[in-house]
């Protein structure tokens, strides 16, 4: 997991601490905790496994104020970071937001593509001889990019690049506007806006097949907005789906929820019935699985997963980390201190806490990966 961390409450405005990621490995019946602090960066957005181009197994970390993009290698002094990218990006933030890794030029590179704050850029970290190459991609003054997917919408065999670029954050639910944008590198074809969401914006997307047609959707969550003095909902959160082709102005939305906000997007087959689900991990309305009847294009079934979970972001994975042959979901609900798991029984899920925070610090989770045990410290 990805952290931001703060003290306890004090005199004065509240004081990062450094970034830290936290871990947590099954062991003899027990979830064992550790962790590794960062003191260049106060914030890790995200924290993923990576495959370096000589087969090492490494983690790979996006850090906020200062934006470092590092590899951390095991050794039996402990971990040590190597940085791959750091910048200043000029404006008033310099964050490395989100990181996606895949094989962007066919040639079997395991690329880098990262979202940054708060001057647009999109960027491609490509190994290239003993290092790594930097390629920012687009760029665009005093503006946030939260995500970035990589996918295949149109099938051709081609990834693509998405990003969510929008004018810088407004947490006081008035309107931000925002769309989402495409990039293929291998095709060296630059920004393409496939999702314009008018005077509104998104935080979440997920590129997957979960229609099962063999090409990759867009999965989209529009932020709702709210009035600043009654606090009353004035346009509800949706969730958005794109195809290939889709007018940029006309996504389907597949469901709408009581909430604003919504930063965690995530898909699997939870209940073993052979079918993906898309789990939405919402700030104030719980966490729920959304499946998809015979018209995919139309509202998708709706059912509440857990109503008392939340979060700013609210981090949410699914992943089969037991290896029983069926997935469990993984939710941090940073407003309880908890880390949950929860698995299906005759369709109906199961909660159980895995880890209680108790130090006493404020915590926002950015992020929740599976990584093979043996990288944990």
């Amino acid at each position: 997991m990805g952290l931001a961390q703060f003290p306890p409450k004090g005199e004065g405005p509240p004081k990062p601490l450094p970034a830290t990621m936290t871990f947590l490995v099954r062991q003899n019946g027990e979830w064992v905790v550790s962790q590794i602090d960062d003191t260049d960066s106060d914030v890790f957005h995200k924290v993923l496994h990576y495959t370096t181009p000589q087969g090492e197994e490494v983690l790979l970390s996006g850090g906020g104020s200062k934006a470092m993009l590092k590899l951390w290698r095991k050794t039996d002094a402990g971990h040590v970071a190597e940085t791959i990218w750091e910048k200043d990006f000029g404006g008033r933030f310099s964050r490395m937001r989100d990181i996606e890794v895949g094989d962007l030029y066919g040639d079997g590179t395991s690329v880098i593509a990262v979202a940054t704050h708060d001057q647009g850029v999109v960027a491609l970290i490509k190994p290239e001889g003993e290092g790594y190459a930097v390629e920012e991609i687009d760029l665009e003054p005093n503006t946030f990019v939260h995500e970035v997917e990589i996918g295949d919408l149109d099938g051709d065999g081609v990834l693509e690049v998405y990003a969510t670029p929008s004018e810088p954050n407004k947490l006081d639910g008035s309107t931000q506007s925002g769309r989402v944008t495409r990039y293929v590198p291998a095709k060296g074809e630059g920004r393409v806006v496939v999702a314009d969401l008018g005077d509104r914006h998104a935080k979440e997307i997920l590129v997957e097949d979960l229609d099962g047609d063999g090409s990759d959707e867009l999965y989209v969550i529009v932020e709702g907005n709210y009035d600043k003095k009654t606090k009353a909902l004035s346009r509800k959160l949706e969730i958005r789906r794109y195809q290939a082709g889709t007018d940029p102005t006309k996504g389907v939305v597949i469901g709408e929820f009581d909430d604003y906000l919504g930063r965690f997007l995530t898909a699997g087959d939870l209940d073993g019935d052979g079918q993906m689900e898309l789990v939405a991990a919402l700030k104030s309305a719980g966490v729920w699985m959304l499946t998809p009847g015979e018209n995919p294009d139309s509202p998708w079934k709706k059912k509440l997963i857990d109503r008392k979970s939340g979060g700013f972001e609210h981090a949410s994975i699914i992943a089969d980390l037991d290896r029983d042959g069926r997935s469990e979901l993984y939710v941090v609900s940073d407003k309880d201190g908890e880390v949950r798991r929860y698995t299906w029984e005759d369709g109906k899920s199961v909660r159980e806490v895995i880890h209680k925070r108790t130090g006493g610090n404020t915590v926002f989770t950015w992020n929740i990966m599976p990584i093979p045990a043996e990288l944990a410290p």
